[in-house]
């Protein structure tokens, strides 16, 4: 399962970048976050963090939970995780920030083969887990971050 979830902001690459990596004010800015916190900090946007998120569905609310481990790369401005706690241990995730210019491309990239489970997990993957999970909260995730980072650049 691969998923790529975009989001253009009207802000400098810099400060959307800090408000990416800054997971631990992410559930101050992101109301489908329930909490964000590191088991083992190393350092800023580094270490052992345990995330829990809300996807929302018409008529409830399911929980989500993850264990990640995380490093950041400010010249680069990306943020990699690693998980390996959760339904979707194995999984690596990208985010990327690029500059262009009058605008900021906020990009995250899911790699993932499945849970293990016998038969299905690839499919379940792909059909269930990939696009109306992880690609969903996602996609919140990054409208939250480009909207913080816009209000905090003024645009």
């Amino acid at each position: 399962m691969r998923t790529v979830d975009e989001q253009r902001a009207a802000a400098p690459a810099d400060i959307c970048f800090q408000v990416a990596a800054d997971v631990e004010g992410w559930p101050d800015i992101l109301p489908h976050y329930r909490w964000v916190r590191f088991r083992e900090k190393r350092g800023f946007a580094s270490g052992v963090v345990e995330m829990a998120a809300w996807r929302p569905f018409p008529v409830l609310r399911y929980p989500t939970w993850w264990l990640s481990e995380m490093e950041h790369d400010p010249v680069g401005r990306t943020v990699r995780y690693r998980h390996i706690g959760g339904i979707t241990k194995g999984m690596d995730v990208s985010w990327e920030v690029h500059d262009e210019g009058d605008s900021t491309l906020l990009r995250i990239v899911h790699d993932w083969n499945g849970p293990r489970w016998p038969l299905i997990g690839g499919l379940a993957a792909e059909l269930v887990i990939g696009p109306h999970f992880v690609s969903h909260i996602a996609g919140r995730t990054l409208r939250g971050i480009a909207a913080e980072a816009e209000r905090r650049s003024g645009s």
